[in-house]
């Protein structure tokens, strides 16, 4: 395969992309850079505001963009996204799903013990990070399956495979993702067609709005006790940033992986091959 070839795996244009959690630190950084490479893309999120920083790239293009209301744990709504997706692009090529999160009251304290945890706050972890990756598949995959050709990506996380002190809701719920992830490959590539192609990606520690606080000093911006834990574990010394899953994103959505599918690719830093000693 000559130059040529190999950079036209990666051009994206008249390809349509769903974005579940479009809106948030990683997934506003994947639909820029999937509009930067050609790409049509649905940023489907509760919130229908894209931060600036996010949509003055995209709106340079040179791919298009559109924002989709949607709920990823409300199957009628996804529905009507789809629906909105397929009137303004026509098909659907790939989903990537980055919705997810933790709950605040799912998470133990030195005040709150695993037995105080309450119910609704489990359940809501569970539901946000698992059947909200669960029920877009079935909504957008179907597209996929109509065309025997598409690639899904999830979003796991190192707790899915070294569960996290403090948070055993959002580990468990992401090892649900990964081995859904597994299933999933399979399931469709026998039943539909092989080049129905269904892969993970696993973070690791990336600042996010709803862990920066708890990583670093809000005041100081210093690194926290449980922020300078992860770093000591961390062999690149350092939290990942939104566009360090760019490439790996771009690789299993391409050609370039079209023998890949049924993966979870870490992105960690080496967290997951650091034993500590």
């Amino acid at each position: 395969m000559d130059l040529t070839q190999l950079m036209l795996q990666y051009d994206f244009s008249g390809k349509t992309v769903v974005i579940t959690g479009g809106t948030g630190v990683l997934g506003g950084e994947m639909a820029c850079g999937l509009v930067g490479l050609g790409a049509n893309v649905a940023v489907l999120d509760r919130n229908p505001e894209i931060p600036e920083e996010y949509r003055t790239p995209m709106d340079a293009g040179p791919g298009r963009y559109l924002v989709v209301p949607g709920d990823v744990l409300d199957r009628g709504k996804l529905e009507e996204s789809r629906d909105k997706v397929l009137e303004a692009f026509g098909r659907i090529d790939f989903l990537v799903n980055t919705a997810g999160g933790n709950h605040p009251s799912a998470t133990t304290t030195p005040e709150r013990t695993f037995a105080d945890l309450p119910e609704e706050a489990l359940q809501f972890t569970f539901n946000l990070n698992l059947l909200g990756t669960i029920l877009p598949c079935q909504v957008f995959g179907a597209q996929m399956t109509a065309q025997q050709r598409g690639g899904i990506v999830n979003i796991s996380s190192m707790a899915a495979e070294r569960p996290l002190t403090r948070i055993p809701a959002y580990a468990a719920a992401k090892a649900g993702v990964s081995n859904f992830t597994r299933w999933l490959a399979v399931y469709m590539a026998q039943e539909f067609g092989p080049e129905i192609r269904v892969n993970a990606i696993a973070p690791g520690f990336f600042l996010t709005k709803q862990n920066r606080f708890l990583l670093t000093d809000e005041g100081s911006g210093d690194l926290t006790a449980r922020g300078q834990q992860i770093i000591s574990h961390t062999p690149m010394a350092r939290f990942g940033e939104s566009e360090d899953l760019l490439g790996t994103l771009f690789w299993l959505l391409s050609d370039a992986s079209r023998f890949v599918t049924g993966i979870v690719v870490p992105v960690d830093g080496g967290f997951s091959a650091f034993s500590g000693v």
